[in-house]
């Protein structure tokens, strides 16, 4: 048997080692939450049978009538007064602060220690209700009905309009691509919600997303002068390219490790492979990516 002493400082160290494991890596997993996921985008004879909706860059999250949780099904902690007043209905949504704003989400989010300072810049984004027995039009009248009945300033529903064209629909999604938003949710006014995947809720953006492995870093230039000034990465396969764009100061003076994963933006390809308009987005977590809404 462990001497007294020692058996304290076991316990006082792995105490301490808690508070660096994510809020939700231990705790207690409840059932996974039965979610429907959209589709890539393909094109519609008629819009006007759709619902539009911006998608947003934020964690998908589920509220089951008494606790928030991920889309894995993990506990999200957060404060008694986040949820305070909430329905017992099950609500899909997104855990958001606002556009480009992902790792300050996340970072929130996920701390062990409730933040409570930055909860308070989070909102839970309804855009679903999956236990409703409607179409997405009547459902979308239930969303209504929620947000005006709870007194609460951290539920609110994302958006959702109608447009009468394709091309109303390519100005819309250049609209929110120019200010930065991610692009567009797509949904059929007359579905019910279906479990799994469907093509009844697309998704449409701009941009394309990919994963590239840091290699090396090239030295920042001018205002970058001792900052890093772009990264060279590899992807999977075997294709290496620079990225220089994308960063912010914050990153370019704490730029991701060699080794590291990232995600990148782009726009098409060269005929060689290599992507166009490569930007950075983020250094990609394993963890977090799980509970993300699918990208």
């Amino acid at each position: 048997m462990l001497p007294f002493t020692m058996t304290k400082l076991l316990v006082y160290l792995f105490s301490y080692a808690l508070l660096f494991i994510p809020a939700y890596a231990y705790n207690p997993t409840h059932s996974k939450p039965e979610i429907q996921h959209a589709t890539s985008y393909k094109a519609v004879e008629n819009i006007n049978q759709y619902w539009i909706s911006e998608k947003l860059d934020g964690m998908r999250g589920y509220w089951n009538g008494q606790q928030l949780v991920t889309r894995q099904g993990n506990i999200i902690h957060s404060p008694t007064w986040f949820t305070k007043n909430w329905p017992t209905t099950a609500i899909d949504g997104e855990l958001w602060i606002g556009r480009e704003q992902f790792q300050s989400t996340v970072s929130c989010v996920r701390k062990i220690k409730i933040d409570e300072a930055c909860w308070r810049n989070v909102r839970f984004m309804i855009f679903d209700l999956p236990k409703h027995p409607g179409t997405f039009t009547e459902r979308i009248k239930s969303m209504q009905t929620i947000t005006n009945r709870t007194s609460s300033k951290h539920l609110d529903m994302i958006k959702q309009f109608k447009l009468t064209s394709n091309q109303q629909l390519d100005d819309t999604l250049n609209s929110i691509t120019f200010n930065q938003g991610e692009g567009l949710m797509i949904h059929k006014g007359s579905a019910y919600y279906h479990v799994g995947r469907t093509n009844n809720i697309m998704k449409l953006k701009k941009d394309q997303h990919d994963e590239a492995t840091v290699i090396t870093y090239i030295d920042g230039k001018g205002k970058y002068q001792g900052m890093l000034g772009a990264i060279k990465v590899r992807t999977a396969t075997g294709i290496v390219f620079k990225i220089g764009s994308g960063f912010s100061d914050y990153e370019r003076a704490n730029p991701p490790k060699i080794g590291d994963t990232i995600t990148y933006k782009y726009n098409g390809k060269t005929k060689a492979g290599i992507p166009r308009f490569a930007r950075f987005f983020r250094i990609r977590n394993t963890e977090v990516e799980e509970e993300l809404i699918e990208k």
